[in-house]
């Protein structure tokens, strides 16, 4: 039996104004992380000295414990196939960027790439609540909507690496116009908090109902303030959850029969709320099932810290490395 209890693997995530980082074992147990300021490099030499300059430390540290096997990252509009980010339009780096070859380069160690919501699927897989699944799908609700779609076993890259962008299919043909894609009627337009903003304030517009949220400036509501009036029984507020969820559970519906998983693991700020929107999303899910595919999906939340998530995420490509 191969022992891989003193191999570890490099985490990182990138985002656009932070970068989160870390050292991982093989039961996801992170050793040692971090995090730098992303837009504090316009360059993307600059950043990957200030990685490096953060990451080996951490590294030599671990040295005598066991070996480092490699380092994955999970970044927007990350391509697994090339090892690149490709026209990422939340970071200040433009065009294509090698950032595997440059990163393999400054550490000497083989280097991993795929998009954040990828990432999240493998770490699901690995280490959370998706471990010995071989067909689920894994959507995050945040800021936006993103997904892994696992199949066999196998994260789907599609043949050019970005297959799985399940947010910006589109579930309101003609409906609302997403806020930088401009395509009408995407899931993330309404399901992410950023579309939960934007049907509170419709349906204030559109009701005369009292409402909590009406005492807030339009420009003040967040999704947190939505909850909470929810939480404490306000009609429009709940609305808001009842009718987020009958538009996920529509989505969710034509996932499943697109690639019948044994379960959809759910992950991120937006389904802190409970059952306030999982009772409405799993009874249009049903509704619009096949008799074939009802009541056979579980729906079920990630067991990964959210704060660690996306690291973990990342460092799990690692192990799939081939040496």
């Amino acid at each position: 039996m191969i022992d891989l209890s003193n191999e570890f693997a490099v985490g990182i995530d990138i985002g656009g104004t932070n970068t989160k980082y870390g050292l991982v074992n093989h039961r996801g147990e992170i050793m040692e992380k971090g995090e730098l300021r992303t837009d504090a490099h316009p360059q993307i030499e600059s950043f990957i000295d200030a990685l490096y300059e953060a990451l080996e430390p951490i590294i030599k540290r671990h040295e005598a414990d066991g070996k480092v096997k490699g380092i994955g990252i999970g970044a927007p509009n990350g391509n697994f196939y090339t090892g690149t980010i490709d026209y990422a339009p939340n970071l200040l780096w433009r065009g294509i960027i090698p950032l595997a070859k440059l990163v393999t380069e400054k550490f000497n160690l083989p280097a991993a790439l795929t998009n954040d919501a990828n990432a999240a699927a493998v770490g699901e897989m690995n280490y959370g609540a998706a471990r010995g699944m071989r067909d689920f799908i894994m959507i995050t609700l945040g800021t936006g909507v993103g997904s892994g779609i696992v199949a066999n076993g196998q994260l789907i890259y599609g043949h050019d690496g970005f297959a799985g962008e399940l947010g910006h299919t589109i579930i309101r043909p003609g409906g609302r116009k997403h806020w930088s894609t401009d395509l009408d009627g995407s899931l993330e337009a309404y399901c992410s908090a950023t579309g939960i903003v934007l049907t509170a304030k419709e349906l204030l517009e559109q009701s005369k109902e009292d409402s909590t949220l009406r005492k807030l400036n339009p420009d003040d509501i967040t999704s947190k303030e939505i909850y909470e009036c929810a939480v404490n029984g306000d009609k429009i507020a709940q609305e808001v959850y009842r009718f987020t969820g009958q538009i996920l559970g529509e989505a969710l519906a034509n996932f499943v029969m697109f690639s019948s998983p044994e379960a959809i693991v759910l992950f991120g700020g937006v389904i802190k709320a409970g059952d306030l929107i999982m009772e409405p999303t799993r009874e249009h899910m049903e509704k619009n099932l096949l008799p074939i595919f009802q009541d056979k999906v579980k729906l079920v939340f990630s067991e990964l810290k959210e704060a660690d998530a996306a690291i973990l995420g990342a460092s799990a490509l690692v192990w799939d490395i081939r040496e």
